[in-house]
C-alpha cells in the first residue's frame, strides 16, 4: 500500500500545507486543503497557526481536535462536506472568528457545544444539511450574526431568540418539518407569476419578432372568443406583448 494513502487518508506534510497557502487581495492568508481525502486534522498546520483562514471542506474529517484553539488569528473557517458529528468546546476560544461553515456534516444538537455561543463576532454560521432536531436557544446570544443557515435538518421549531437577532438578514430554514414554513411554501407554489412583461409599439419590432407576437396575439384572441369575460376592458390596439421575444435593450433589435 503506498505511503500516505489507505485507511488513514492522505497525509498532509508541512510542505504541502505551505504550498496550499493563498493570499487574498486584503492580505489574508488562506490554507486551502479541500478535496484532499483527509480523515484527520493535519497536525502540521500548527506550524502555520498564525493564518487567518482555513479551508478543509470536502474531506472525510470526523473530529476537530482541541488543538484548534491554537489558531487564535482565525477569521474564516470552512469545514463543510465532511463527516463531523460534534465540535470540541475549544471552538469557543476562536474569538476573532467571523465565518464558520459546518454545512453538510453529521452534527446533532448534542454535538454543538455551549462554547459555540462564545463566538461573539460571528457574522455567518452555516449549520445546514446536518442532523439537528433542535436549535440551542443560546445561539441567540450571537448578536453579530447576519447569516444563519439551518436548512435540511429535522427542526420542528425555531427559537424566538434566533428570530430576534438584531442584525440577522438571512435565515435559511428550508426543507425542515416546520409547520408554518410548509404552509408558506404551499401558498407560494399555487401562485404563478410572470417575471417580465414588455409593452412596445409595433413599429419598434423587427419583422421576425412582430410575426411571432402577432401569432401569439391571435392565439390569445381565439381563447378570448372561446371564454367569455367581463366587458368594458381597455384596448391597446397599437401595442403588442412580445414577452420573451423582446430583449432588455431595444436598440439591439430595433429596425435600423
Amino acid at each position: 500500500m503506498p505511503k500516505g494513502k489507505g485507511p488513514q487518508g492522505k497525509r498532509i506534510t508541512l510542505k504541502i500545507a505551505k504550498n496550499s497557502i493563498r493570499v487574498a487581495f486584503n492580505g489574508r492568508r488562506r490554507i486551502v486543503l479541500c478535496k484532499m481525502g483527509i480523515t484527520t486534522f493535519p497536525k502540521c498546520l500548527l506550524e502555520l497557526a498564525d493564518v487567518e483562514e482555513i479551508d478543509l471542506s470536502r474531506n472525510f474529517l470526523r473530529k476537530i481536535p482541541p488543538i484548534i484553539e491554537k489558531f487564535q488569528n482565525l477569521l474564516w473557517l470552512d469545514l463543510h462536506s465532511n463527516m463531523i458529528d460534534e465540535l470540541p468546546p475549544a471552538i469557543g476560544t476562536l474569538q476573532n472568528l467571523t465565518y464558520l461553515n459546518l454545512c453538510n456534516n453529521r452534527l446533532t444538537t448534542p454535538g454543538l457545544p455551549q462554547e459555540l455561543t462564545l463566538l461573539k463576532g460571528l457574522r455567518t454560521l452555516n449549520l445546514g444539511l446536518n442532523r439537528l432536531e433542535t436549535v440551542p436557544t443560546t445561539l441567540g446570544s450571537l448578536k453579530e450574526l447576519i447569516e444563519l443557515g439551518l436548512f435540511d435538518n429535522a427542526l420542528t421549531s425555531i427559537p424566538k431568540s434566533i428570530k430576534k437577532l438584531p442584525k440577522l438578514e438571512r435565515l435559511n430554514i428550508k426543507r425542515n418539518p416546520l409547520p408554518e414554513f410548509e404552509e408558506k411554501e404551499e401558498e407560494v407554489d399555487l401562485v404563478k407569476r410572470v417575471e417580465s412583461l414588455y409593452l412596445v409599439e409595433q413599429k419598434d419590432l423587427c419583422g421576425s419578432c412582430l410575426h411571432t407576437c402577432k401569432g401569439e396575439r391571435e392565439e390569445l384572441h381565439k381563447l378570448e372568443e372561446m371564454t367569455p369575460g367581463p366587458s368594458g376592458k381597455p384596448s391597446f390596439a397599437s401595442l403588442v406583448t412580445p414577452n420573451s421575444s423582446a430583449r432588455d435593450n431595444q436598440e439591439e433589435w430595433r429596425i435600423k
